[in-house]
């Protein structure tokens, strides 16, 4: 089980939930509990979050391992110019 931590924005689609615990191993395997236990998540996971795992943000695609125990953020994609 991991516990997900969402930005300000998100939790109104969560019930107000500020964490939300999924069963997940990679991080695609978390994008999808996420929309299967909330799925009002999938239209900001559409248009793009990032995932950081332990402080590190993932940039790898949906196969990154969650090692058990991590610390994990859902964030707004991070963007730049």
């Amino acid at each position: 089980m991991v516990d997900v931590h969402l930005w300000s924005g998100l939790r109104s689609l969560t019930g107000g939930q500020q964490v939300v615990a999924v069963e997940a191993k990679t991080t695609g395997d978390l994008l999808r509990e996420l929309v299967r236990a909330h799925p009002q998540l999938q239209a900001p996971i559409d248009a793009g979050v990032s995932i950081a795992i332990d402080g590190r943000v993932i940039a790898t695609g949906l196969t990154e391992p969650i090692p058990e125990g991590s610390e994990v953020f859902l964030m707004q994609r991070l963007r730049g110019g």
